[in-house]
């Protein structure tokens, strides 16, 4: 009886997203507004984590300074909703024109040569959008996640993001699955910037001014499956338009020391968050631990 009032709350989700997704995308924007006052000004969510992680992290910043970038983050954490509910009806040809990839060749060349690819990012920019990689590359793209309690949300979040082809596999079966050896040559997408549940000391680096651990599996997963490595540096052109870096972190991943692979990821991901500090997720708790 759960799973199936499961099912029947996520249908009626969906068959309201999509019809709000039909609204012009300057009304969206216009909701993204409201809600802009109402998580910055009225509700105040996670208004300190923002604050300290930002302050934190930007030592040399005034007060001012950092107020402004956190009221700039609200506006751009809104505007993405809004972006993100327009993309479930968009055409891909209209979404082709939103985003632009550059140097997307060096994925497919590593496919071609018989390797996985492991595509590392982190939140910046609108990191939901790049669901539509799948779209721009004839290989199969795993996005790796884990599963939602929420039997309603889970079912949404694999609609959503299998809309244009990807196809999500649980972080607990990753592993196995890039280890059969009749799978061919595939990309992985990880999002590894989030605070691990586990924490290991060999995974402890300097980030942004902070002790910081990171996740190992994306490390472990590219030395034990010998996949190249790749960084999409994303940043935003215009309102609701975004430009696609993809540069290779790594293509044999066994020269590497332990920890010198994810070492390499951090360092893309400090200069991509330094370049459009505001389009970081400062709200999640990253120093939790």
């Amino acid at each position: 009886m759960k799973k199936i009032l499961s099912i029947i709350a996520y249908k009626g989700s969906y068959g309201v997203l999509y019809s709000v997704s039909l609204m012009p995308m300057s009304v969206l924007y216009g909701f993204s507004s409201f809600l802009y006052v109402l998580t910055y000004y009225i509700f105040g969510y996670r208004k300190s984590v923002v604050m300290q992680n930002i302050s934190r992290s930007f030592p040399e910043k005034r007060y001012d300074e950092v107020n402004d970038m956190v009221k700039k983050f609200y506006l751009c954490f809104a505007a993405n909703f809004a972006e993100i509910i327009k993309s479930i009806s968009t055409s891909p040809q209209k979404f082709d024109k939103k985003l632009t990839f550059v140097n997307l060749e060096l994925i497919d060349n590593l496919i071609r040569s018989g390797k996985n690819v492991v595509v590392s990012m982190g939140h910046c920019g609108n990191w939901e959008l790049l669901n539509f990689l799948s779209y721009k590359l004839s290989h199969d793209m795993y996005a790796v996640y884990k599963p939602l309690r929420s039997g309603t949300a889970n079912l949404l979040m694999i609609k959503l993001r299998s809309r244009f082809g990807m196809k999500l596999i649980s972080n607990k079966s990753i592993a196995r699955h890039m280890l059969k050896k009749e799978a061919s040559p595939s990309i992985y997408y990880f999002l590894a910037d989030q605070c691990p549940r586990i924490i290991e000391d060999k995974y402890r680096f300097e980030f942004l001014h902070q002790t910081t651990f990171f996740f190992s599996g994306m490390e472990k997963l590219a030395r034990i499956s010998d996949s190249a490595v790749v960084y999409l540096h994303i940043t935003q052109t215009s309102k609701g338009n975004y430009k696609i870096i993809c540069k290779s972190l790594c293509t044999e991943p066994m020269t590497f020391k332990e920890g010198e692979i994810t070492q390499k990821y951090i360092d893309l991901l400090t200069e991509n968050i330094n370049e459009e500090p505001h389009r970081w997720l400062w709200s999640h708790k990253r120093w939790k631990r």
